[in-house]
């Protein structure tokens, strides 16, 4: 079995968080926008929580067609039209934000 080397390139990684109500296209959206700037998945993992979809991706940016604030800006579009929250941050970011 192979697993997936997520130390790959770390400094090019994002976590995109999602949270929002349950529906259809939620994840064709997010990765579509992914796969639209070159952002490879890496690893993604969703769940149902009652009524509310939780979904965390990893993504590399390193061949990535645009820059970390500008994808910010076309998932917060798209969360906007799909009406839910996404959000994207550097993995330094937010590996700092959720220290012990």
């Amino acid at each position: 079995m192979k697993y997936l080397n997520l130390d790959q390139n770390p400094g090019n990684r994002v976590i995109v968080t999602v949270i929002g109500p349950d529906r259809v296209g939620i994840i064709a959206g997010v990765t579509g926008i992914m796969a639209e700037n070159n952002v490879n998945i890496l690893d993604i993992s969703q769940t149902i929580m009652q009524e509310f979809l939780v979904m965390v991706l990893i993504g590399d940016m390193g061949k990535s067609t645009t820059d970390l604030l500008e994808l910010k800006d076309r998932l917060n579009a798209k969360g906007t039209a799909l009406g839910i929250r996404i959000d994207a941050q550097h993995e330094d970011a937010f590996k700092f934000m959720h220290r012990l």
